[in-house]
């Protein structure tokens, strides 16, 4: 039986009686970020305003955006990455078992040296997919155009973040290419893969 989102307690600095917020909250408060589900508009628009917002509050600390995605729109997930762009704190970004496509894409945006991989985590990038082949011709063709700058604009982001050439990035983008962590940071999408320390702690 599911049991929804878990609640644990928070008492705000000068109140004296703790009030039971559910986690996500109380993680947003320490400046960790979720990515967990398929990427749309809606979760798009709460990763970013919750950027800006703790952007704001302090510009400062470091922000931590943990990945578990199959993907999702372009164009929603082209938002978040310009917003990690944009906002002044460092974004690390972590994955944690998978970002495929767009939560890939996620993934190689956040600060050059802060990208993390989990040690079992799955890397996926492709080029983007759309549905015209329900469209009428003339839709078809200026979808196929729009498709094809959001692919090279996909490519050069790629590119640009792992330091690969452009037509290597373009060669793996011409099918699904799955990457381990370690190969993941051999590709330059991760910077880092996790390793359990001997006092518990991931580093």
């Amino acid at each position: 039986m599911p049991i929804g989102v878990p609640k644990v307690p928070f008492r705000s600095p000068g109140e004296a009686d703790a009030v039971w917020i559910d986690v996500y909250n109380r993680l947003h408060r320490e400046r960790l970020l979720f990515l967990g589900q398929e990427l749309d508009s809606e979760i798009s628009n709460q990763i970013v305003s919750l950027m800006v917002y703790l952007s704001i509050e302090d510009a400062t600390k470091d922000l931590y955006l943990f990945i578990n995605s199959p993907g999702g729109w372009v164009i929603s997930g082209l938002a978040v990455y310009d917003t990690m762009q944009f906002v002044p704190p460092d974004i690390h970004t972590i994955c944690m078992g998978l970002a495929a496509s767009m939560g890939s894409l996620i993934l190689v945006g956040g600060e050059f040296t802060k990208r993390l991989a989990f040690p079992h985590a799955r890397v996926m990038i492709h080029q983007p997919a759309t549905s015209f082949y329900q469209a009428q011709t003339g839709d078809v063709l200026l979808e196929a155009e729009e498709l094809l700058k959001l692919r090279e604009t996909l490519a050069r982001v790629y590119a640009q973040r792992t330091g690969n050439p452009l037509w290597v990035v373009s060669e793996d983008m011409e099918r699904d290419v799955f990457m381990s962590a370690t190969e993941a940071q051999a590709h330059g999408v991760v910077d880092l893969v996790a390793i359990k320390n001997t006092t518990g702690d991931f580093a």
